[in-house]
């Protein structure tokens, strides 16, 4: 029987999961996998939606509410991070390295011989490309079906291009519990006497400014990302720069990592699936560190508009 109706579709991914397989060994690391899906499963029964399939390492479930859509995401978070600090205290780097993606859409769904089927299903499953670690992404239509307390905790990441959909979708990530003030990286605390209000990005010929309004910049190989790189060594989403906080960041989205340089011959930071403060100015490698000469690499630097004029990058400046 075939029935259309009105449906929050979810979809959560594990992350890391190869490094369990060459940590434990394949039967270890399957048991492992097997639970930890099992445990984020049981947020679906917890919160009244329903398990559709799995998928590996993740799974689809539908809710009828997208309040109780977003719930399940928090607890599989929840329950994810009991599995990572069991990890932690058995002193067990495949079971630390653990992270997962959740992606949420609403809308019409077609359900048929115990499938979902639909944009809405579409949408959901292609927003966790653009989803980093422990991230939880949602369209337009979830926040609208939320109460303002949980809609408090959402940031839009404005219009972002979905594979394999004309139109743009608008997407919110749930914000993370915040540390502090200022935003911190891995060099410390990055501190400013006025916010930044623009940020360079130069590869070959390349040369944007985008301002915080601007905010997010995609970085990938697809000619719908904001900053598109044209190389086949570069994730069709490979990065994302956002303005959050007063600062920009970078996050990434690819399987092959992202490599941010501070500086000319700075430490280079590896962010697989991860993501770090941009400040002052430096590279960013697309899949390989800005060290490699081969690495498509794209330069950037964060602009004071008030301050004197910008670091020169070797080239001339043009204005979205």
């Amino acid at each position: 029987m075939t029935e259309i109706r009105e449906l929050t579709v979810l979809f959560a991914d594990l992350r890391g999961s190869t490094g369990l397989y060459e940590t434990l060994g394949n039967a270890e690391a399957s048991a492992v996998v097997t639970h930890a899906v099992s445990q984020i499963g049981r947020a679906v029964d917890e919160c009244g939606g329903r398990l559709i399939k799995t998928l590996g390492d993740g799974l689809m479930a539908v809710f009828s509410s997208p309040r109780d859509a977003v719930k399940s995401a928090a607890r599989m978070h929840d329950f994810l991070e009991k599995v990572v600090s069991r990890g932690k205290r058995q002193s067990s780097p495949g079971l630390r390295g653990l992270r997962m993606q959740v992606a949420l859409a609403r809308g019409e769904v077609v359900e048929m011989g115990g499938d979902c089927f639909g944009d809405a299903v579409n949408v959901a499953a292609r927003l966790l490309d653009h989803a980093s670690d422990n991230e939880t992404l949602i369209t337009d239509e979830v926040l609208a079906g939320l109460p303002s307390q949980l809609k408090n905790r959402f940031r839009s990441l404005d219009l972002i291009a979905v594979r394999g959909r004309a139109e743009p979708v608008h997407v919110h990530v749930l914000d993370k519990p915040s540390v502090g003030d200022q935003p911190a990286t891995q060099f410390g605390e990055v501190v400013h006497s006025t916010e930044p209000d623009g940020i360079r990005l130069v590869w070959l010929d390349l040369d944007r400014v985008f301002d915080i309004d601007s905010m997010p910049v995609v970085l990938g190989r697809s000619v719908q990302a904001t900053y598109c790189i044209t190389d086949g060594r570069v994730s069709r989403s490979h990065a994302r720069i956002e303005w959050h906080g007063g600062s920009f960041s970078i996050t990434d989205l690819s399987y092959n990592g992202t490599f941010v340089r501070f500086g000319a011959d700075g430490e280079i930071v590896s962010l697989k699936r991860g993501g770090c403060t941009l400040h002052g100015s430096g590279a960013i490698g697309l899949g390989s560190p800005p060290s490699e000469l081969a690495s498509p690499t794209v330069r950037f630097e964060v602009l004071h508009f008030a301050d004197t004029e910008p670091l020169a990058l070797g080239q001339s400046r043009s204005r979205r």
